[in-house]
């Protein structure tokens, strides 16, 4: 296969993904947020507000917002990116308007709940599990859903700071909002809904945390075997990772030997075993978990450097 062959496999891949994603959220938020008119976050929970406060169509409010930000960041995110969230913006434009015209209605023009009636809190939980899942597929596959997705976005390019944290910052001041519409009743019911517009807002974004989470957890090998030369050749060719080879020495035994260390995203584990005992069966293996992997391969390394970049720290002969 060509590199763009790989190319347009791993775009198309994407695509898909992002497509899935996009379907979770619409379909969890129009069938268990929707009718139970539960505020959330986001540009989508900014148009719900405005739907429950007006009766403007949830999907047009959404349309209108994004396009705003999306000239706004253009510049930040770059064309691939934005080329991504256009499309998901777009996908998630017209799910949201079919999804509605699917929803089954009661006779006065009400969307039916699933769930039954004082079953709010229920539906929140499931919905926000689902929509927080379809959120981290679409972030994993380099896209978003647009509006306050974009501003995480242009923050975590930049900063280490992960994406739940930020839309958690943004998404505070949009639900809080829920208090200035008379329409939603009485101080206490505006209360009563803002408080469980924070609750949605904490469950998805620890659903998105953890998705992403998982996709992202490394690994660490270490690798003692007589057979250290095949076994470091087979991961570098079939798994095209890097493998560093250590001195070790045996205390009880006396004998010198070498350790194979090997850095790889959790999902590539079982493939690594694989090679291992297909080689030498008797290899002692260790297996650990690592915080994070910064460099080639891995997450990049997001700290802001100081402006005169030129500082170093003084050398021995410096400092005599």
């Amino acid at each position: 296969m060509t590199i763009d062959q790989q190319l347009i496999r791993s775009e198309a891949k994407d695509y898909v993904f992002i497509t899935v994603g996009l379907l979770l959220y619409a379909l969890a938020f129009t069938i268990f947020l929707l009718p139970y008119e539960i505020v959330t976050g986001g540009v989508t929970g900014m148009s719900a507000i405005i739907f429950y406060a007006t009766g403007f169509r949830i999907e047009n409010s959404y349309i209108i917002i994004n396009a705003a930000l999306l000239i706004a960041a253009l510049k930040i995110l770059g064309f691939k990116f934005m080329m991504k969230t256009i499309y998901a913006i777009v996908v998630l434009y017209f799910m949201l308007k079919l999804f509605q015209d699917l929803m089954p209605k009661d006779p006065d023009g009400n969307f039916i709940k699933v769930l039954g009636e004082g079953q709010e809190f229920m539906s929140l939980v499931v919905g926000c599990c689902i929509t927080g899942t379809g959120l981290a597929i679409v972030f994993l596959n380099n896209s978003s859903t647009g509006g306050t997705d974009i501003i995480a976005a242009c923050v975590n390019k930049y900063k280490d700071i992960s994406l739940g944290q930020v839309l958690m910052i943004v998404d505070v001041c949009i639900i809080g909002s829920c208090l200035l519409f008379p329409q939603f009743g009485t101080y206490v019911e505006r209360a009563h809904k803002m408080v469980f517009g924070y609750c949605t807002m904490f469950i998805e974004c620890f659903m998105l945390d953890h998705v992403m989470n998982m996709r992202r957890e490394s690994v660490q090998f270490m690798i003692f075997s007589k057979k250290h030369q095949e076994i470091a050749y087979a991961i570098g060719i079939h798994m095209d990772k890097g493998v560093t080879i250590l001195d070790g020495h045996g205390w009880y035994t006396g004998q010198d030997m070498k350790v194979l260390c090997i850095l790889a995203k959790k999902q590539e584990s079982t493939e690594i075993f694989r090679l291992i005992k297909m080689i030498d069966p008797n290899a002692f293996v260790s297996q650990s978990s690592v915080i994070g992997v910064y460099g080639e391969g891995f997450d990049k390394i997001k700290v802001k450097l100081p402006k005169n970049n030129m500082t170093h720290i003084p050398s021995k002969k410096t400092e005599q």
